[in-house]
């Protein structure tokens, strides 16, 4: 794909979670995390600012527990490939709720922008699809990120779409770094008593 093709990242979040209405939503460590806050902080975010590979399996652990809310995790190609056995479990479980958006800039953006293994061999859609996750897509059009935003309110998962955006460096917008806060305002918002 044409570098010039590639999709902005804050425009692919913004759609995913522009009609979001009940959906709990899971950020990657890093740039996923800051794209999810510029998108609008809301007490359904749940941001991950460490165990990078985790994202997938913490939405598993939420669809799991959530079964009637839709989860959508919204992570980038280094994380997902530093978390890739999750995708076996997710396959395996088949949480119905549960949708993984990865948003792939084929480089290690926390880290240098070192060239991430999707820039070559790995395809993480040909790995999920392995592992059991039967919707699983590249999306390289704004039309396909609108199509997997709708699909993430349906509860016919799990769904997987590995994004190809641009390396373009963007302002960050970082979320509280309160893990105790985070945790607390999403378990009172899905109406549970803070730990």
């Amino acid at each position: 794909m044409s570098k010039a093709n590639l999709l902005d990242r804050r425009q692919v979040v913004s759609t995913l979670l522009a009609n979001r209405k009940d959906v709990v939503a899971i950020g990657g460590l890093g740039a996923s995390t800051n794209d999810i806050t510029a998108a609008g902080d809301h007490a359904r975010n749940f941001y991950l600012w460490g165990g990078m590979g985790g994202a997938a399996m913490i939405g598993l652990g939420l669809a799991l527990a959530q079964p009637k809310l839709p989860v959508l995790v919204i992570t980038g190609d280094g994380e997902m490939l530093m978390g890739m056995g999750s995708l076996a479990t997710i396959g395996l479980q088949k949480p119905s709720n549960l949708s993984i958006a990865v948003l792939d800039n084929e480089a290690y953006g926390e880290t240098g922008g070192q060239t991430s293994h999707t820039s070559a061999a790995t395809d993480l859609v040909g790995v999920a699809k392995a592992c059991g996750i039967a919707d699983s897509r590249a999306v390289t059009t704004m039309a396909e990120v609108e199509v997997f935003a709708k699909a993430v309110h349906e509860l016919s998962g799990p769904r997987f779409a590995n994004v190809k955006i641009d390396s373009a460096s963007v302002e960050r917008i970082l979320p509280s770094r309160d893990g105790a806060y985070i945790v607390n305002r999403i378990r009172d918002d899905l109406g549970f008593q803070p730990i």
